[in-house]
């Protein structure tokens, strides 16, 4: 399911992951010139070739948004008020405040600091949709001052509506959403089409489209960061947990065909725990093929000589997510 290698061989294999996305970027800054150049009627064909689903509206109504976030489990309902609090008291203790002062001579010296006017937070709704997206986008924005916050999601076939996300966004005050997705969403966000506003920024994660779309616009766009394919590397000795180990490197491979688990470890021994476990909780997960391919093409477990060596491995690798 996951190759194993030392450190020696790992090289090659770092390599190919860090280059997934070169090979995508022709085709995507096509995609991006079409939308700047023909708006909405580039993002109804991107979104019936991609999608398969055919809008003559990509703005969900305030009606709709209701009518979702009504929909969504009571209990996930509560959950998701829990976390928006919990964010809400951290992301507050960062706000900085405005400031002037005076010397002597008259002369005045100070900071302002404002919201910006419009922001756009892409949330992941295709193969995975993640309420905790919308959450941890929107509420930051709030907090600074955000005068307007879109959200663009990927459209839903019927019956795969995330009541999940809707009522996040609910809970977080996003002020519209369109049903949008992929490179053609944030393409729109950054030039503007005849129904979905320019922003100022854009956050939030997304598949490989997504977080090659934000690098190669950003500039004419602000962002957050280039987030995506998903990445995890786990550093490891021999006290961790087999089971613990696995679980967090399918977190990350769950997410797309393209993400990419990496275990680096001391424990010689560790590897062969770790592969058990993987087989046995991927049986237990619904999105096996997924895991599966992930792990197959871009996960790796490899064996070091000793921490420093692990840590120069990690260093190399850059990975998203480190633990």
């Amino acid at each position: 399911m996951v190759k194993i290698c030392t450190a020696k061989e790992v090289k090659k294999r770092i390599g190919a992951i860090q280059q997934r996305s070169e090979e995508l970027d022709r085709n995507i800054a096509q995609i991006l010139e079409s939308v700047r150049k023909n708006g909405d009627s580039a993002l109804r064909e991107y979104t019936l070739q991609f999608d398969g689903v055919k809008l003559d509206r990509f703005e969900i109504s305030s009606g709709q948004i209701a009518q979702y976030a009504a929909a969504c489990d009571p209990a996930l309902y509560a959950s998701l008020q829990r976390a928006a609090s919990n964010i809400t008291d951290f992301h507050r203790r960062q706000i900085s405040q405005s400031w002037m002062t005076t010397k002597p001579d008259g002369s005045i010296l100070g900071q302002r600091l404002r919201g910006l006017s419009r922001v756009g937070i892409y949330v992941p709704g295709g193969t995975a949709a993640y309420p905790s997206s919308v959450l941890m986008c929107a509420i930051p924005a709030k907090l600074a001052g955000v005068s307007e916050i879109l959200m663009v999601t990927p459209p839903a076939r019927e019956g795969q509506i995330n009541y999940g996300v809707y009522a996040a966004a609910k809970i977080a005050g996003v002020d519209r959403i369109f049903t949008v997705g992929g490179a053609q969403a944030v393409a729109a966000l950054a030039f503007g089409t005849e129904s979905i506003p320019r922003v100022d920024k854009i956050a939030g994660p997304g598949n490989i489209y997504v977080a090659t779309a934000k690098r190669m616009l950003y500039g004419t766009v602000d962002i957050d960061m280039v987030a995506g394919p998903s990445e995890i590397l786990i550093l490891a000795d021999e006290t961790a947990d087999p089971a613990y180990v696995a679980a967090d490197m399918l977190s990350q491979a769950e997410h797309d065909r393209l993400a990419s688990s990496v275990l680096v470890t001391t424990d010689p021994s560790l590897p062969t725990k770790v592969c058990a476990e993987l087989e046995r909780q991927t049986l237990l997960l619904p999105r096996k093929e997924i895991i599966t391919e992930s792990l197959k093409k871009y996960g790796s477990i490899v064996i070091a000589e000793n921490l420093d060596q692990a840590v120069e491995i990690a260093n190399e690798f850059a990975p998203e997510h480190l633990e």
